[in-house]
């Protein structure tokens, strides 16, 4: 930690005394017991799934982009390979190198960065894994962990999904996530196929730009060399639900704000579309999101705000285990501002099957 924000070896020899849970705190917060700052807290650690992920009986530590979130990294790589509840992991931490490439000219060029946060990987059955290529994770960070996954058996298979390489979708959970085995959000604007209007002479003064569209591969690990695609995300999900999940009704989307202009992008910049399964079709969400809840209900979801649920818990009116298609609100105050979802912060170490 002293090495990568550049401490004096004073302070370093001074932390090297500090109790443990000083010293956890310092790491953290930056700042010493009598709040003298020696370096930048690390608040976005509340964004657990960026730094680590598990995916069956594996934990894939990722490469944040940024530079700010380089201790987080460090801080997890030593919990997951210390900690006695990761004991009988430890050989199974997967740790993403950096391509070849990146030797011959590094910190001069991100071409061939390897970067991947959590955020772009999502389990959607136990042999199907998606990462996402976007603002954070790179095409070469992608195709370090589809190498290490096969290599290490892990899954079967491994799809790509490139969205448009912007602040406003940053990772794929922030455009789309799981709902129950049949039924997902997602954000229209980057799920359908946009066709250009001919009326609109724009469309024939300027090159369509790349960047703007999403691309969907899919790697199978007995045939990686004959990748699939798909033509939509709706495709790639309701293939998901169908196969992987072995769904027996028609997979449902249910869109950010409803679907409808301006609401749709207004309301996945404040999570529409970052959702927590804490069980199949009960997922946690914000209660400023209208036109997203009202899409819910259209979909014969309940709609229950968190505090209310939680009395009705503890009186006994409601059991935690018949729960079933509710959308719980919780507010979101700041955190939504900071692309701060339910899906974010979370970092599931063990999960159902479906």
């Amino acid at each position: 930690v002293c090495a990568i924000e550049g401490c004096t070896y004073k302070l370093q020899l001074e932390m090297v005394e500090m109790d443990a849970n000083v010293l956890a705190m310092t790491f953290i917060s930056g700042s010493l017991e009598n709040d003298s700052m020696i370096f930048a807290p690390i608040p976005n650690l509340i964004f657990t799934r960026d730094v680590g992920i598990t995916i069956n009986n594996h934990i894939l530590l990722n490469k944040p982009a940024k530079k700010a979130r380089n201790r987080e990294t460090l801080l997890m790589r030593y919990i997951f390979f210390n900690h006695e509840i990761f004991k009988e992991y430890r050989d199974k931490v997967l740790e993403i190198p950096d391509p070849i490439q990146h030797f011959l000219r590094p910190g001069e060029e991100d071409d061939h960065r390897t970067t991947l946060e959590g955020g772009d990987v999502m389990m959607v059955s136990p042999n199907h894994v998606l990462i996402g290529c976007s603002e954070r994770t790179s095409a070469y960070g992608a195709n370090e962990a589809i190498k290490l996954l096969f290599e290490n058996n892990v899954v079967e298979k491994v799809t790509v999904v490139k969205i448009p390489n912007k602040r406003d979708f940053m990772h794929i959970d922030t455009v789309f996530t799981q709902v129950k085995r049949n039924v997902w959000t997602l954000l229209s604007s980057i799920s359908k196929y946009q066709p250009l209007n001919p009326l609109e002479p724009i469309n024939f003064l300027i090159a369509s730009d790349n960047k703007e569209t999403t691309e969907i591969i899919q790697f199978n690990k007995r045939f990686p060399e004959v990748p699939k695609s798909f033509e939509s995300i709706e495709a790639l999900l309701d293939d998901i639900s169908q196969n992987d999940l072995k769904s027996i009704e028609p997979t449902k989307f249910i869109y950010s704000g409803n679907g409808t202009f301006p609401y749709d992008a207004r309301e996945q910049w404040t999570d529409s579309c970052n959702l927590l399964a804490l069980k199949e079709g009960v997922v946690l969400g914000y209660d400023r999101n209208d036109k997203t809840i009202e899409a819910f209900k259209n979909n014969g979801f309940a709609i229950v705000k968190v505090k209310d649920l939680i009395n009705d818990l503890e009186s006994g009116k409601v059991n935690a285990d018949t729960i079933t298609d509710t959308l719980i609100l919780m507010p979101s105050a700041e955190l939504s501002r900071a692309r701060g979802g339910f899906h974010c912060m979370s970092l599931p170490i063990l999960r159902d099957e479906l």
